[in-house]
């Protein structure tokens, strides 16, 4: 049996790795940061098959106690300060997570178990203000955020690793990846909770920022199939996983208001107040070389996954006003 340690396991993309390995015959750990709250419910259904180890990317010795007690042939890094958004708000503390936290790993892997297989979470987030579309493992990067830049020096820091110590550390450029487990900040989730609201009458519109913004959106389940085949390979490499193919969030809009059968445009209000300050405009993904050298595949699509989230989110809130008997839902909008 192989131990796998995940580092953000309580996060989305953590969540789904965890089922993944777990369904593959792993004994799975995570290392979660001592609070006072708690950020279980992604893995509230795991808890009783998964292992958890105190340890925090700010902390060099709690990384290596946490690697040194798990003793794991694999370790996914995914814990990261991940809303681009908040980055511009705390840029230091994006460093010190997005960024450093890898040189952390990075390091406790080093002193600890140099057998050990590394996987870094990178972003498409590094390509930026892109100098070419699509984008692929050899596109330069241009960051366009505090965000992308930390994740960039974590990715050319596991490539430094992988040529001067030997390790076997390898990056995953995913592009943007989605599910109902996504965080509400995020501009998927956002849409599909706040489509729900309005079907449900609990809302009248939606606020958002640049709807011509374009992404190359996947789920996330397909995603870290691939986390998972770029650590089984005989040579460590990096690898674009994506979809290729891009959608605009007006693309999102139309087809989360379809769902429930609205037109967005009667709903949707921009507001310049949720502008970038410096955008990404178009990120399109190159997937052809983890395509034929891991053999994976995107399964679902875009308009399938929109659909499963908005669902996901209406299941949501009708579950919660039916746990409080004060409350009671309007007739919905469709």
């Amino acid at each position: 049996m192989k131990t796998a340690l995940i580092t953000g396991i309580t996060g989305q993309d953590g969540s789904y790795l965890a089922e993944l390995l777990l369904e593959k015959g792993y004994r799975v750990v995570g290392m979660t940061r001592r609070s006072s709250t708690s950020a279980m419910d992604r893995i509230e259904h795991l808890l009783d098959r998964i292992e958890l180890v105190q340890g925090d990317v700010l902390d060099q010795a709690s990384l290596v106690a946490a690697i040194q007690s798990s003793e794991p042939q694999e370790v996914y890094n995914l814990a990261a300060m991940s809303f681009v958004p908040t980055s511009w708000n705390q840029p230091v503390l994006t460093g010190e997570f997005t960024g450093l936290g890898v040189t952390r790993m990075l390091e406790a892997v080093r002193q600890v178990d140099k057998s050990i297989r590394f996987y870094q979470a990178s972003s498409s987030e590094m390509f930026g203000k892109v100098r070419e579309v699509p984008q692929t493992e050899l596109t330069p990067f241009h960051p366009r955020s505090p965000y992308g830049v930390a994740k960039a020096y974590g990715h050319f820091l596991t490539v430094n690793y992988r040529e001067s110590f030997g390790l076997y550390a390898v990056s995953g450029i995913l592009f943007n990846h989605e599910s109902p487990r996504r965080g509400l900040e995020f501009v998927t989730r956002k849409v599909s909770d706040g489509v729900a609201r309005i079907h449900l009458g609990l809302a009248t519109e939606l606020r958002m920022g640049n709807l011509d913004s374009q992404r190359d959106w996947g789920y996330a389940g397909d995603y870290v199939r691939a986390m998972w085949a770029m650590l089984q390979q005989p040579e460590p490499s990096d690898y674009v996983v994506a979809t290729g193919i891009a959608n605009s969030v007006r693309d999102l809009c139309r087809i989360a208001f379809e769902r429930v059968g609205l037109d967005y445009e009667k709903y949707v209000k921009t507001d310049d107040r949720l502008l970038r300050p410096a955008e990404v405009d178009h990120l399109l993904g190159n997937a052809d070389k983890a395509r034929a050298e891991l053999g994976w595949k995107p399964e679902i699509g875009f308009e399938e996954l929109v659909q499963m989230m908005v669902d996901a989110d209406i299941e949501r809130l009708k579950t919660r006003a039916a746990a409080r008997s004060d409350v009671v839902l309007p007739t919905s909008r469709a």
